[in-house]
């Protein structure tokens, strides 16, 4: 990622002015409870219970690969990634609300870090000011209400401390309402709107990896050696992005591991390949497509 971090990265994302958007999300890998703890109660048939693990994502939306993992069982709380995190002054982060954790919000607005995500259907809040309100009109859409709301930090079960947000209420053309919060006071409700929507950038991330690099079968049953292989995918995936991006194809994701997967120990130029398969074929084998009948 260091090296090629640069390369691959978009100077923009669609819609957004901001810079150094990370995307945060887990995804489960199903395996059995005698490898890695599994989720739920036992089962009183006496079957065994699916276990599995949990990979723990944090994405760079600009370069669309993994920038931080941390892989666990998959019954741990999601909420427990964020203590593991390092951000820089002036990232910002998007996530779903299974990570909402107030104490993390006020750190967060400390160190200038800023975040958006959902809000919780049973959240507690104080509405301190209105600037927009448009839910009367029923034919509204978009933002159509905003307000800048406190919610009290807890310790010990006490709240000990309020803290500062906005709330947008967003609604979509097909009538879904989505309900965001952030610690940021500056950017239009709009690009708040927006850079949510790109959180769907990481679910595509892991759709990709699990089409192209399929993680139902495993080399070894230590915990190890599972890890070691979502890492293996992680960087091949990482790898495939730079390729692509060096060679400048117009080819899907899908089609070119497909091509480097049965071409691998071929005797041919990959990115030329890659780029016009064709035409660096008929290099290598001094060929032409002049058929005779």
């Amino acid at each position: 990622m260091k090296k090629y971090n640069s390369f691959i990265s978009d100077s923009r994302l669609k819609g957004l002015s901001i810079r150094n958007l990370k995307i945060i999300d887990s995804t489960t890998i199903s395996l059995f409870s005698e490898i890695l703890q599994g989720v739920g109660r036992n089962r009183l048939d006496g079957s065994r219970k699916k276990g599995g693990i949990k990979v723990h994502t944090l994405m760079d939306a600009f370069s669309g690969v993994t920038e931080f993992v941390r892989i666990t069982p998959a019954k741990e709380h999601d909420r427990k990634f964020l203590y593991h995190l390092k951000l820089k002054e002036g990232s910002w982060i998007v996530f779903d609300k299974a990570y909402n954790t107030y104490h993390h919000f006020a750190k967060w607005t400390a160190q200038k870090v800023w975040f958006v995500s959902r809000m919780k259907d049973n959240a507690v809040f104080h509405v301190t000011k209105v600037l927009v309100d448009k839910t009367k009109k029923k034919q509204a859409i978009g933002v159509i209400k905003e307000q800048y709301i406190t919610v009290g930090i807890k310790t010990n079960g006490t709240v000990t401390e309020r803290l500062k947000l906005r709330r947008v209420i967003y609604k979509a053309k097909d009538g879904k309402r989505y309900i965001y919060i952030t610690n940021d006071f500056t950017l239009p409700a709009s690009k708040i709107a927006t850079i949510y929507k790109n959180r769907w950038m990481i679910e595509l991330l892991f759709k990709q990896i699990k089409q192209n690099f399929p993680l139902r079968y495993f080399w070894g049953e230590s915990d190890n050696a599972i890890k070691m292989q979502v890492y293996c995918v992680l960087i091949a995936q990482l790898l495939m992005v730079v390729i692509r991006k060096k060679a400048a194809t117009k080819k899907s994701f899908a089609n070119m591991i497909t091509v480097i997967r049965l071409h691998l120990m071929s005797y041919v130029d990959l990115l030329e390949f890659i780029k016009d398969t064709y035409k660096a074929w008929r290099k290598t084998h001094n060929a032409s497509f002049a058929f005779s009948t």
